[in-house]
Parts: C-alpha cells; sequence; structure tokens
C-alpha cells in the first residue's frame, strides 16, 4: 500500500476451466467418522494481535473460501455466501468468524449450527458436533446487508459510486464482504464470484474461470490458487476498459474504470501497459514472480491510495513509474511472504519502498546509496520521523511515512554494509524461503545475520528503535 500523502525523498489469456477445477480443494482425503474430542474447547474471539485484538480467531486454520456475492447498485445491498474449508488447530466446541453484515444461516458439514453475534463484528457458531482437530469442515455462512453503513476500527471501507463498487482497504476489507479469519497469518486459496449488470466487469484476483450471462446480469467467477491473505481479496463491479496478454507465459489482466474522463483513461491504460516490464526486472532482483497472473485496476472512486491486493494492485488514477513498481513488488513483499503480526509492517512497505529506490538507480534515477544519505540529511532535525519505533509502531501508526522511508533506509545501509552480492542474496532467500508464508522482523534479522556473516543486533536497532538519526559511520552503512 501507498498513500498519495506519502512522500519519498528520491526519486490472450485462455484458460480451461476444467484445468483450473483441480485446483479447488477436495474432501476425498477426509478422514471418515473421526472420534469425538474428549474436553473440546471454545476458539478464542482474536488470533492474538494486540494491534486488532478481535481480528482473526482462535483455533482455526482456513484453507479455503469460496465467495459468492451479488450486489445491487440501486438499493447498495449485498448478498452473499461465504464457504469455508476449515482445519481446526484445536478441539472446538464453538469457534467464531470476522463478518460486519447480518447472518442469516450457518451450516458446518451440511448441518445447521447455532450462531449470534456478540459484537458486530463476531460471528460466533456453535455446531452440532465439537470440531475435531486437524479434521477438515466446511462452514457455509449466508448474509445480506448494507456494507456502506457500517464501519469498524474506525473504518468505513465501503467505497461505491453510482457504477462501481471496489472492495479495497488495510489493514481491514474482508468483514465488509465475506466471512473471514481475518488476520494475514491464516492465507487460503479463493474462489470468488460477483454477480452483477450484464453490461458491468466483476475484476478479482488470480485469473478468470467463467462468465455467465442470465437475463440482464452476469457472474463472474475468479479463481486464486496460491494463498492469500483477506485483505488482499477484492472484487470490483463496474463498467472497465480491459485489456489482456501475456508476456513470457505470465497472464496479464488490467482493467481501466469507463468513468474516468477519456484523457485520463488513456494515460491510465498506457500506465498499465508497463506492469508487464516492471514484473520481469523485479524477477531479476527478487526471483521468480510468485503468482499466476498480474495486471492492475484503476478505478474512478475516491481512494487516497493504492493498494497491492494479489496479482492485481489498485489505484486511485493513473498509476507514476514509482507507484507501479511500489505496489508490484508488494506481491513479493507482504502477498506472498506476508506479515506474522501487524506490528511488522516495514517489512511490506520498507521493502517496496525500497524497490522504488533501486528501480530508480537502474533506470535513470541517483544510486540507491545518494538517495540514503540524503533522506537522512533531510531528516536529521524530525523528531517525529526517528520516534517511531518501527519494530512496534502501534496500530495507529502503521502507515506513517517513517514505516516506508526509514525501511526503505534501512535497507539501502544493510545493502552497502553487508555488500551487494550478499544483500541481493537475502532478499532472494527470504523470499524463496517464504513463499506463501509469513515473515517477521526477528526472522529477517536472522537470516540477514546468517547470510552475511555478521553480528546486526546494534545495526538494526539503530535503524529501526532508536529515536535520532543513525551516526554516518561504516557500521550503520553509511560510510
Amino acid at each position: 500500500m501507498r498513500s498519495r500523502a506519502v512522500r519519498l525523498v528520491a526519486p490472450v489469456l485462455v484458460l480451461a476451466v476444467t484445468a483450473l477445477a483441480a485446483l479447488a480443494p477436495s474432501s476425498a482425503a477426509r478422514p471418515s467418522n473421526p472420534m469425538p474430542p474428549a474436553r473440546p474447547q471454545v476458539g478464542a474471539s482474536g488470533i492474538g494481535d494486540p494491534y486488532w485484538p478481535l481480528d482473526g480467531n482462535g483455533g482455526l486454520d482456513v484453507r479455503h473460501y469460496d465467495i459468492a456475492v451479488r450486489y445491487d447498485f440501486d438499493t447498495g445491498r449485498l448478498t452473499g455466501t461465504t464457504t469455508l474449508r476449515v482445519r481446526p488447530t484445536a478441539d472446538l466446541s464453538r469457534f467464531g468468524l470476522d463478518l460486519l453484515l447480518p447472518v442469516s444461516t450457518v451450516t458446518v458439514d451440511g448441518r445447521p449450527a447455532t450462531f449470534d453475534k456478540p459484537a458486530r463484528h463476531e460471528l460466533r457458531i456453535t455446531p452440532q458436533e465439537p470440531l475435531v482437530r486437524g479434521t477438515d469442515v466446511d462452514v457455509v455462512v449466508g448474509y445480506a446487508g448494507d456494507p456502506s453503513r457500517i464501519s469498524y476500527a474506525g473504518e468505513s471501507r465501503w467505497l461505491v459510486g453510482a457504477d462501481e463498487v471496489v472492495t479495497v482497504g488495510q489493514p481491514h476489507m474482508a468483514p465488509w464482504w465475506f466471512a473471514a479469519n481475518d488476520h494475514p497469518r491464516d492465507k487460503a486459496t479463493f474462489d470468488i464470484t460477483v454477480t452483477g449488470p450484464a453490461s458491468y466487469q466483476a475484476v478479482s484476483n488470480g485469473l478468470p474461470v467463467q462468465r455467465t450471462l442470465t437475463g440482464a446480469e452476469a457472474t463472474t467467477h475468479w479463481r486464486s490458487a496460491h494463498p492469500m491473505t483477506t485483505y488482499s481479496a477484492f472484487f470490483a463491479l463496474g463498467r472497465y476498459d480491459v485489456e489482456q496478454t501475456s508476456r513470457a507465459g505470465l497472464a496479464s489482466y488490467t482493467a481501466v474504470s469507463r468513468s474516468l474522463p477519456s484523457s485520463e483513461r488513456s494515460r491510465a491504460a498506457t500506465s498499465l501497459r508497463r506492469t508487464g516490464a516492471i514484473t520481469a526486472w523485479l524477477e531479476t532482483r527478487l526471483g521468480p514472480y510468485p503468482f499466476e497472473s498480474t495486471g492492475g485496476l484503476v478505478t474512478s472512486q475516491r481512494v487516497g491510495y493504492a493498494l497491492e491486493n494479489q496479482t492485481r494492485p489498485v489505484y486511485p488514477g493513473p498509476p507514476a513509474r514509482g507507484l507501479l513498481v511500489h505496489e508490484l513488488a508488494h506481491q513479493w513483499f507482504g502477498d506472498s511472504v506476508s506479515l506474522q503480526r501487524w506490528r511488522d509492517i516495514w517489512l511490506n512497505e520498507g521493502f517496496a519502498t525500497f524497490m522504488e529506490v533501486a528501480y530508480a538507480e537502474r533506470h535513470g534515477g541517483p544510486s540507491a546509496q545518494q538517495w540514503l544519505r540524503g533522506a537522512r540529511d533531510d531528516q536529521v532535525g524530525s523528531r517525529w520521523f526517528w520516534r517511531v519505533d518501527l519494530t512496534d509502531p502501534g496500530a495507529g501508526r502503521i502507515f506513517d511515512p517513517a514505516v516506508y522511508q526509514r525501511g526503505a533506509m534501512t535497507l539501502q545501509a544493510l545493502r552497502h554494509r553487508i555488500g551487494e552480492r550478499r544483500f541481493w542474496r537475502l532478499l532472494r532467500t527470504w523470499t524463496h524461503d517464504r513463499r506463501h508464508g509469513t515473515g517477521s522482523t526477528w526472522a529477517f534479522r536472522t537470516l540477514a545475520e546468517r547470510i552475511s556473516g555478521q553480528q546486526l543486533d546494534d545495526f538494526f536497532s539503530t535503524w529501526l528503535r532508536e529515536p535520532r538519526p543513525p551516526a554516518p559511520t561504516r557500521s550503520n552503512g553509511l560510510h
């Protein structure tokens, strides 16, 4: 994600439905007649992240989401069904999911379950029989309501106009439109099916599977075959200019809202065509692209920021080159390697910002080391910039400019200290070893020490935690 308010110092898709069907999870491997648990637990109402204690739920590992939604522009009503393939990590007599809309039905493995909502954000489910640890079950939740009337954690995330709706937001978006275990730590594969007016296009993550016309409506099915965080799942429904291409076997799907002025639409389409080349350059630095498709969507909605939705970032207008690099770098940092906790967000934003600087260095801009020295000098007298602890910025400051810029400065300083070859090996190892998983600041520091052969506690403490500018020394990567 990059806010428009953040200022940096420097600068034909053919797909067989039958082949894709093989990617969907199967229940064939489920154990038959599992033994009932002796002492089942009540699943916790949060996954354990102190920034948002109600996010996620205890005792659950969601393996797959199958989401079907219909949106009515006239009434603002969204009607949906989410089917979750859930693998309990404990024996559970009761468990929870995150959903803000009113719920009408819940079943667990085809049997009606008791449910209530003790708080707007929390759906509490009691199955007829306790869930058995390690035994997959299908949980089906039916719901409906007007998402634009709902807020959570001070956020009102529903972006809708007369002829376009876009579900884009971070750190929260999922509970406005599907039942979720809403935390980056629990990633899953997705099928997303959207029904709307036949004259509109529905765009989502991954690859399109099928579009079916039924009278005045169209139903479009998208599939993401690789694990994805819940906030990165999205759909957009509107009138779009769509381009489908491929480069070196990688499918690309881009969409530009027709509600934008014609000149802006043209500039947006031209900008999005750079996606393939930028992705190819990022692969030379970070290793193979981690997903089945790439692309982007330019919306007419007043988002105020771009967001790295997996495989298909959303931009609030024609994206500049640096913004494209930033959001595409997030496909590795944030989407493939996701956060273990929200306090680790510099691993997303600092890394994506650094890749902007590295790209500029190779494409006519100043060297990254020149950028680093200039950035440090510009911020020497800024107390707020150095007071943000990047290892624990607090829920209210996860998108603070220091998270982006100082995070990028840390990486360039590390590059200068341990050397070019070791540094790029570090990033490629990080993206390879944690592909489709999660990471933490501690894990990254440990890997950096292993690859460099250096003790880096003081270095990371100085750059990430100290409330003052790092001294211009060799050990700090500045000389």
